[in-house]
């Protein structure tokens, strides 16, 4: 292995203390940047692939939500690494020892396994077409526990481009990844996702944006905060679930711009640091709008309670995480703004998409 450079032995330093300091993310932020740069070699670029997948283990140890998801992607940096140095027999032992440990909670290894090499099957390939075989035979045994098994979360990616806060001269680019929870925010994920599929959120703005609390966008109608709507027909117009002659709101008689999502808030769902949330303008009013919170931020003021009235104090939806990219919100959540928290310069979302 090449002699490795002081910066990435301080990087890698640094990850590992804010590991054991409990801040992971920021520890996958040092490897996923500053550690990679000064990787000079094939194998200095397999170590860090290493140090972020035992990084992501010891999230999914600490999130049980998340495990699945954060041990798939920690093997996939393993098998990364193994394929950049694959001389290197610790990492190919830590990836062994999860597998394992992946297996003993059944949790599958995901789609990086390789069933077939040049055509031919792979002993991992042979023992899939037996497994696929047994499965087969005994599917509606297991039928109904399958149906049972809880909604898999789905990540989406925001490209957005803002003036940096220190420089008012640079305008940068940057990707926020986020975590939706389609199991604890059903119609939330699913009105957003319509708005990503759509494209209908891509060349928007974060119209209002407050240090130390919150990043909001998503308004698809009018840009300003004064509109939005849902992607799908919830049952709720405009918050109503009736009309003034107590006649059942519709699809057809209830106009687009008023449809809106019931709360989902009940879910247990905090407004933690990254925390995706649905804006509203009172209860069962959510539409496209969203905000995002920063790391300097913890609003439980709008988390529901069991004893808080919704009705006269604002309960709001969280329904994703921020996984990647906190340090960009942060970066928006300190841009100069004017009258009603307005950016001055334009805060651009100019994209989501599904990860």
């Amino acid at each position: 292995m090449a002699p490795m450079s002081g910066t990435l032995r301080e990087a890698l330093d640094a990850a590992k203390n804010h590991v054991e300091s409990d801040n992971p993310e920021l520890a996958l932020e040092v490897l996923r940047t500053t550690a990679w740069e000064a990787s000079e070699s094939n194998s200095q670029k397999a170590l860090v692939l290493a140090a972020a997948a035992d990084t992501q283990i010891y999230m999914g140890e600490s999130n049980l939500k998340r495990k699945k998801h954060l041990w798939q992607k920690a093997y996939k940096n393993y098998q990364k690494a193994v394929k950049l140095d694959s001389s290197n027999k610790d990492v190919r032992k830590d990836m062994n020892r999860l597998a394992s440990m992946m297996d003993e909670q059944a949790i599958s290894l995901g789609k990086g396994m390789s069933f077939f090499d040049d055509g031919s099957p792979t002993p991992m390939g042979i023992f899939a077409i037996f497994a696929s075989i047994m499965v087969f035979l005994v599917a509606f045994k297991y039928m109904g526990e399958a149906l049972e098994q809880p909604a898999e979360s789905v990540e989406v990616i925001m490209e957005v481009s803002y003036v940096h806060p220190d420089d008012p001269d640079t305008r940068v680019t940057g990707e926020i990844v986020i975590e939706l929870y389609p199991e604890d925010a059903p119609k939330h994920v699913e009105s957003f996702l319509w708005h990503v599929d759509n494209y209908r959120y891509d060349y928007t703005i974060f119209h209002r944006v407050i240090d130390n609390f919150m990043i909001q966008g998503g308004d698809v109608e009018n840009l300003n905060g004064m509109g939005g709507y849902s992607g799908k027909w919830f049952g709720y117009c405009n918050g109503q679930t009736l009309n003034a002659t107590n006649s059942p709101y519709t699809e057809t008689n209830c106009d687009l711009r008023d449809w809106s999502i019931p709360g989902e808030h009940t879910n247990g769902l905090k407004h933690v640091p990254g925390a995706l949330a649905a804006a509203h303008a009172g209860l069962n009013t959510d539409g496209s709008q969203f905000y995002i919170v920063p790391s300097d931020s913890t609003p439980s003021h709008l988390d529901w309670e069991p004893d808080k009235d919704c009705n006269s104090q604002s309960c709001h939806t969280v329904f994703g995480m921020v996984v990647d990219g906190l340090s960009i919100v942060d970066q928006i959540s300190e841009v100069d703004r004017g009258s009603n928290d307005k950016p001055i310069d334009d805060v651009r979302l100019v994209k989501i998409s599904r990860n």
